[in-house]
């Protein structure tokens, strides 16, 4: 499809369609792998002979996300929020990537600040953990990936395609026209067809098949003048980890290493190959790359069994793990989880000064925190060299830019998570899973503004930034230094603003654009007890059909699930005390007050009520209980019409 032609369609059309034709070459590129017309299939229940299985179907959407981790889910669900048919490409039985139970990584965000304070990411993200706080109490990673399985199909525009892998992009010049998919499960060849593709599954077969460029290993030290990068570039990239867990059986359980096992080398291991809490997994059994970490990936995994073999055998049986004796091997990974493969190029490499400078983008969409952790060469094979380095932590978060999320050369390719356009020290922080969600959500709604304003994602950052950062604001995503300033919103128009009772902040600060404490400053409105209200008052009658909030979850303190379910001033592992859990929304109209809506199951940061279009010169947010202080505390207010 020619981009004018493109462009010439209308946003609505480009969502009923999905895509304009494909030429016919891509038509007959998309003939072959669900080819089955060999088959001499004899239907019993039919009585029909020679049959021939169905097993080629093609499919169109408006976004088509590639990968289901917490990037590619928070992406997914951000479209489909807006309005856009988006479907979900997944190549493994459950969602979660490297978070899933088949892995069972923390889904770590912004927690290693050097105050020692976390500064947790809201919006999609912090949606789907709070939800598992509900319905995983218990903190069962099999449980988890069901958890995450109800977050995604609730939404009634997404399509989820477990087990199935974008293998090829089908081209129409320089754009992608579709994705050849194949699903295991069902031996289906699947064409999905779309307007706009964002690769979140960190590898990024198909950006790479759809001649995306893209860079592996290590930049040297005078490319982007980074102090931390080796001094020459080189093809390392960080390793891929297996890990296991253990269980106290009670008795004495002895342990014999399997036929593949490698001994490990504690004579000559570096001294920071620390075992503390080796019951829940050894982060650095791991290994790395200097050439094709993708090719490699299953002679790397069968390294990877024999190494962790041979580091539980010397707990068991070195005699320095007494403690060790009743413990047995309850599960043991078998899918490495990996850190580090391709990055793509967009119109800006995110690098180290842009990190630990603090760097100020006008096109900042996400943020990140954590140290710059960078894993050595070799991982476990280099075994005298420490496992990681810690190059720096941050006083503060770093902001991300939109023009690191989208590719160079291949107009309608977005990319979310560690395959990002960034440096490899840059990648050393941002690779955490909940950093890269929220660079997933931002895509999602640069996809949905894509079509709705019908430009590609290099346009929207040029002409329609303000819109897209607005949009994220709006859905509770944070970003540094970037206040929301929304014309709609009309509870900024209030000419009067106050609250039953205050114990810290200003009920006017509700309309201040900043939607959390920040950088030393107060920015909430905190009730002394409950029931408690805050008003907004006009002095001409407003059409308000829209009342959004944001309340207190405690950003101060991490609430993903880890396999020590850690309780304390940094980690919470049951639902934040802090969060609204029953309010109403009353207005006056006509002298009147009347009840517009009442929540009191809330279960997220953001509560947002909608009613049929009221003319109110009055609203009156009435809350009643929380899910354990006695007292509430609000961020922000919204209204629109």
């Amino acid at each position: 499809m020619k981009r004018r032609a493109f462009f010439k369609m209308g946003s609505a059309s480009l969502v009923a369609a999905g895509l304009a034709p494909m030429s016919s070459q891509a038509s007959a590129q998309s003939c072959e792998i669900g080819d089955r017309h060999a088959d001499d299939w004899y239907h019993l229940g039919t009585g029909k002979k020679h049959q021939q299985p169905q097993r080629r179907l093609t499919r169109n959407f408006d976004v088509a996300v590639i990968g289901g981790g917490a990037a590619g889910i928070c992406a997914a669900v951000a479209a489909a929020r807006k309005g856009a048919k988006t479907v979900l490409v997944q190549d493994r039985p459950v969602l979660g990537g490297n978070a899933s139970s088949e892995m069972r990584v923390h889904l770590n965000g912004v927690n290693r600040l050097k105050t020692g304070l976390a500064e947790r990411e809201t919006g999609i993200i912090e949606e789907m953990l709070l939800h598992n706080r509900f319905e995983n109490a218990q903190e069962s990673f099999p449980v988890w990936d069901h958890v995450l399985y109800d977050f995604v199909v609730r939404e009634p525009n997404i399509e989820l395609m477990l087990n199935t892998q974008a293998i090829e992009a089908i081209m129409d010049g320089d754009k992608i026209s579709a994705a050849r998919c194949w699903q295991l499960t069902t031996e289906k060849e699947i064409i999905i067809r779309a307007p706009l593709f964002i690769d979140c599954s960190g590898d990024g077969l198909l950006a790479a098949s759809a001649g995306a460029e893209y860079r592996t290993g290590r930049e040297g030290k005078a490319e982007f003048n980074e102090t931390f990068a080796p001094d020459e570039p080189d093809g390392w990239q960080m390793g891929a980890t297996l890990l296991m867990s253990a269980k106290d059986m009670g008795r004495p359980m002895p342990y014999r290493p399997p036929s593949y096992a490698l001994k490990y080398d504690a004579e000559n291991a570096h001294k920071r190959r620390k075992f503390n809490a080796y019951h829940e997994g050894i982060w650095w059994v791991e290994v790395g790359s200097d050439d094709d970490i993708i090719a490699d990936q299953e002679i790397n995994r069968h390294k990877l069994m024999g190494y962790l073999h041979g580091v539980w055998d010397y707990i068991k049986n070195s005699g320095k793990f007494p403690e060790s004796e009743n413990l047995a091997l309850d599960w043991v990974g078998s899918l490495p989880s990996r850190r580090e493969s391709r990055r793509f190029i967009g119109d800006y490499i995110h690098s180290e000064r842009d990190l630990t400078g603090y760097k100020n983008f006008s096109d900042a969409v996400a943020f990140g925190g954590w140290g710059i952790d960078e894993h050595n060469p070799g991982g476990i094979e280099n075994v005298a060299l420490a496992p990681t380095i810690f190059h720096a932590h941050f006083d503060e978060v770093y902001q991300i830019p939109f023009r690191s999320l989208y590719s160079k050369n291949i107009p309608n390719l977005l990319f979310a998570g560690r395959n990002i356009s960034q440096t490899h020290i840059a990648l050393a922080s941002s690779r955490i899973m909940a950093t890269c969600a929220l660079m997933g959500q931002a895509v999602g709604t640069a996809a949905y503004l894509c079509l709705q304003k019908n430009v590609m994602p290099r346009q929207l950052g040029q002409q329609h930034i303000n819109t897209l950062q607005e949009a994220l604001l709006r859905d509770d995503m944070f970003i540094p230094k970037r206040p929301a300033k929304d014309p709609l919103d009309l509870a900024r128009k209030a000419d009067a603003i106050f609250a039953s009772s205050t114990r810290s902040g200003d009920a006017k600060l509700l309309v201040d654009g900043m939607s959390r404490d920040i950088d030393n400053k107060v920015h909430h409105w905190q009730s002394e007890s409950l029931p408690a209200y805050v008003q907004f008052e006009w002095e001409q009658p407003m059409s308000i059909s829209t009342v959004e909030i944001k309340c207190d979850t405690n950003v101060k303190r991490n609430i993903m699930m880890r396999k020590d379910s850690k309780n304390d001033e940094l980690y919470f592992n049951g639902v934040p005390p802090e969060m609204l859990k029953s309010l109403a929304i009353e207005a006056r109209i006509k002298g009147q007050w009347q009840t517009l809506s009442s929540v009191n199951d809330n279960r997220s940061r953001l509560i947002r009520s909608q009613f049929s279009p009221r003319d109110v010169t009055a609203l009156r947010i009435s809350l009643s209980e929380t899910y354990g202080k006695s007292t509430a505390k609000l961020f922000e207010v919204r209204a629109y019409s």
